[in-house]
């Protein structure tokens, strides 16, 4: 009776053993390549799936997820024979998991060596300034070279990104002096603009004042001119109201004429060294002798 026992569980391990063999359970974003008797036969995708025991059996599993490799610095020379070292990051796919599984042996180093002959054929044609100013065309280049060069092996490129460009340590030296050459032009011009801005604002300042200062000194002249033809002109009108008076009072000939002898005696005491008498003025004066005569005799 122990024996039946046992040899019923070893049949029912050995069911449940071939059962879990042929049974596969392929899970979520991922491929199984089957082969059947050492040839390929089929692709199981996400499900289900049996395997014919001794005769088939999974040769592969692929992710179909996006894969990131980072790959180590490689030396690359510039046209102009500058060595730097650069390391590039690969995003790819697995798009047919038949052709990445038999098309290449080692597919990840075989991208890895593509790269690097990629790159360095690239930077070949490149100087060092436009290998550090051109990132995005070599990208862009390399992306298209591997995507079409790694299309017979089911994987498809999907961005490729230079990480770090490295050049020699005298070439970063001189790249170092030269930002700070630069940064020190830039200030240099930045003070010399804020100079002549303050130069120009103090110009500014004193012509507006040397304006004012003009325009207000024409206002001074212009209101003691006005001052004095004023006071002129009212001299002029009291003189011209005097005479007006003398014109009504009807003056004799006798009161003009010594009117005339004290305007003479005005103009002998100013400085003239010569002084012209108009002939009535000797008319008047002999009058007057011959009117001082008279006076005596009586």
């Amino acid at each position: 009776m122990p024996y039946n026992y046992l040899i019923f569980a070893l049949i029912f391990i050995l069911i449940a053993g071939i059962l879990a063999y042929t049974i596969r359970i392929v899970p979520q974003a991922e491929a199984y390549v089957i082969e059947r008797l050492g040839a390929y036969n089929d692709t199981w995708t996400t499900g289900v799936h049996f395997v014919m025991p001794f005769i088939d059996r999974i040769a592969n599993k692929v992710t179909l997820k996006e894969i990131v490799k980072d790959f180590d610095p490689q030396p690359v020379i510039t046209k102009d024979n500058v060595t730097m070292q650069i390391d590039t990051i690969v995003y790819f796919q697995i798009t047919d998991p038949k052709l990445y599984t038999y098309g290449v042996v080692g597919p990840i180093s075989a991208i890895e060596n593509l790269t690097a002959t990629t790159l360095r054929n690239i930077i070949g044609d490149l100087e060092l300034d436009e290998t550090l100013t051109s990132r995005d065309i070599i990208n862009t280049q390399m992306r298209s070279i591997l995507d079409e060069a790694t299309d017979p092996w089911g994987i498809k490129i999907n961005r490729v990104e230079v990480k770090n460009i490295i050049p020699p340590k005298d070439i970063q030296e001189a790249m170092e002096k030269q930002m700070r050459a630069e940064r020190e032009r830039r200030e240099a011009i930045l003070k010399a603009e804020g100079e002549k801005k303050s130069a120009i604002l103090i110009a500014e300042g004193e012509k507006e004042s040397t304006v004012l200062r003009a325009e207000a000194k024409k206002a001074a002249m212009i209101a003691e001119a006005e001052g004095k033809a004023r006071a002129l002109q009212a001299v002029y009108e009291a003189e011209a109201r005097g005479i007006e008076l003398i014109n009504n009072s009807n003056p004799s000939k006798e009161y003009l004429s010594i009117k005339s002898l004290e305007t003479y005696e005005k103009m002998a005491n100013g400085q003239a060294t010569k002084i012209v008498v108009p002939s009535e003025m000797q008319s008047v004066a002999s009058l007057l002798t011959a009117a001082k005569e008279i006076v005596e005799k009586k």
